[in-house]
C-alpha cells in the first residue's frame, strides 16, 4: 500500500490548475434549464434528430448516423436500411395477448424507428443498462407479428457503455454511445457550411448538445482525470481507490482537499502581505533615493500601499511634475495589470515583481508592463541597498524602453 504523505500541500497545489480547468463551467442551454437530466428529455431531442421531417433542416442524416452506427454492430445477413424509417416515441411494446392478458404491465421503450421491412427499438440510459426493461420483449416487438419478419435491432443509447451491466439478454443489444453519434453528427454538419450558413439557430443548438452532453461537464474530461490519477499516484494518496465505503472516502478525501487549501490560500495571503511591506520599505529607504538620483523630472514624492481589492498588492510611488505613478504589483495584481496592458507579457512568472505607470484619471492600462527578476522570496528575504534590478526596470518603464 503506497504511504501517505502527512503534507499534502504539494499535492492540492498540483490539483488547484485541473480542478479548475474542470469546474470552470461556460454557458450552455442545456445546463441553464438542466435539460437532459432524466432520459425523457433527451429521448426528445434524438427522436427530434431522428425525424427526417423535423426541423433541424437535415433531412435523414441522423438517421443515416444513426443505423451507420448500429450495421458497424451487425452480422453482413442483419443490416438494416440506412434511412426510411418513422419515428415515435413512448411505445408500449407488450404483444396483444399480453395487452388482452392483462397480467403484465407496460414496457415502454423510448424510441421506436419503423418501416415496412425494418425497426429498431431504443432504450435511452445514461449507462448500457437494460434498467428492467425486457430485451425480449422489445426485439419481438421490433421484428413485428405475422410475415415475413422484419430486420429488426434493439439499442443502448447511452453516455457510457458498462458491459457488465447488460444482463438479462441485454448484452445482445447494440450499443451506441451518444459521443459516437453526435461526433458523426458535428463532423457532418462541419462539411457541409451552406447548411451552417442558413440555419444558424440549428447549428447553436446542436454545437450546444455536443459541449453539454460529449464535451463539457456531462461528459468525463479523460486527460483531466488521467491527470488526476497520477497525481494521486505520485503523492502517495492512491491508497484512497481502495478505502471503503467509497461515498465516505470520497467526502474524507475532500474534506482533507479543502481543509489544506484554506490553509494555503490563508497562509498564501501572509505571504502577499509580507512582500507588500519588504517592497514597501524597498521603495521609501531604497528605491527612491535610487530614482531619483537619475530622472531629469518627476522625482518621486510618496510611497503608497493603501489600495485594496484587485489593487491591495501594489506598492505606488507618486511622481512630481505630472509624470506617471509608478507601481511595483505582483500575484494577483500583476495579472490584472498584465491583461490591461496592451502589449503581451509572454510566459510570466507571478513569483516575480512587476514594474508598469499609470497616469493619473486613466482608464486603460499602461502601454508596457516589465517583468523584473526580483523574485517575492528575495523581497520578504530583503534587498540589499546596492540591488538596482527594480530601478532599472523602472527607467526602462518610465523611458517606454
Amino acid at each position: 500500500m503506497a504511504q501517505r504523505p502527512t503534507d499534502m500541500s504539494g499535492f492540492v497545489t498540483a490539483l488547484v490548475p485541473m480542478l479548475s480547468r474542470s469546474l470552470a463551467e461556460e454557458f450552455n442551454v442545456f445546463r441553464v434549464m438542466h435539460h437532459g437530466t432524466h432520459e425523457k428529455q433527451l429521448s426528445n431531442v434524438f427522436a427530434w434528430l431522428l425525424a427526417a421531417e423535423g426541423t433541424h433542416a437535415l433531412g435523414d442524416a441522423f438517421q443515416r448516423i444513426f443505423l451507420a452506427r448500429i450495421n458497424t454492430e451487425l452480422s453482413a445477413d442483419k443490416q438494416l436500411p440506412p434511412t426510411g424509417y418513422r419515428v415515435a416515441q413512448e411505445v408500449d411494446t407488450r404483444g396483444d395477448e399480453e395487452v388482452a392478458g392483462g397480467e403484465v404491465g407496460m414496457d415502454i421503450a423510448d424510441i421506436l424507428l419503423s418501416r415496412q421491412d425494418a425497426a429498431v427499438v431504443v432504450e435511452n440510459y445514461g449507462t448500457s443498462d437494460g434498467h428492467g426493461h425486457d430485451y425480449r420483449r422489445y426485439l419481438a416487438h421490433a421484428v413485428g407479428p405475422g410475415r415475413p419478419r422484419r430486420a429488426a435491432a434493439v439499442v443502448l443509447l447511452c453516455h457510457r457503455r458498462e458491459p457488465h451491466r447488460q444482463q438479462d439478454g441485454w448484452k445482445q443489444a447494440v450499443v451506441v454511445t451518444y459521443a459516437e453519434v453526435l461526433g458523426d453528427l458535428h463532423a457532418h454538419v462541419a462539411r457541409d457550411p451552406s447548411w451552417s450558413r442558413r440555419h444558424p439557430e440549428q447549428l447553436f443548438f446542436i454545437q450546444q448538445m455536443i459541449d453539454h452532453f460529449v464535451e463539457g461537464q456531462a461528459a468525463v474530461n479523460l486527460d483531466d482525470q488521467i491527470s488526476f490519477i497520477k497525481a494521486m499516484c505520485e503523492t502517495g494518496e492512491s491508497a484512497r481507490y481502495g478505502y471503503r465505503p467509497q461515498d465516505r472516502a470520497a467526502q474524507e478525501f475532500a474534506d482533507l482537499i479543502a481543509e489544506h487549501a484554506r490553509r494555503q490560500l490563508e497562509d498564501s495571503r501572509k505571504t502577499l502581505a509580507a512582500v507588500k511591506a519588504g517592497l514597501r520599505s524597498f521603495a521609501q529607504t531604497t528605491l527612491t533615493k535610487q530614482v531619483n538620483e537619475t530622472v531629469q523630472s518627476g522625482p518621486v514624492t510618496t510611497v503608497e500601499a493603501r489600495l485594496a481589492g484587485i489593487w491591495e498588492w501594489c506598492v505606488a510611488m507618486h511622481r512630481a511634475d505630472a509624470q506617471p505613478t509608478i507601481l511595483l504589483v505582483f500575484g494577483p495584481t500583476a495579472v490584472v495589470e498584465k491583461e490591461r496592458a496592451p502589449e503581451v507579457v509572454s510566459d510570466p512568472d507571478y513569483s516575480r515583481v512587476f514594474v508598469t505607470l499609470r497616469t493619473a484619471g486613466q482608464q486603460q492600462g499602461s502601454e508596457q508592463i516589465v517583468q523584473t527578476g526580483v523574485s517575492l522570496g528575495e523581497v520578504i528575504n530583503g534587498l540589499s541597498q546596492d540591488d538596482h534590478r527594480l530601478r532599472d526596470a523602472v527607467l526602462a518603464v518610465a523611458s517606454g524602453g
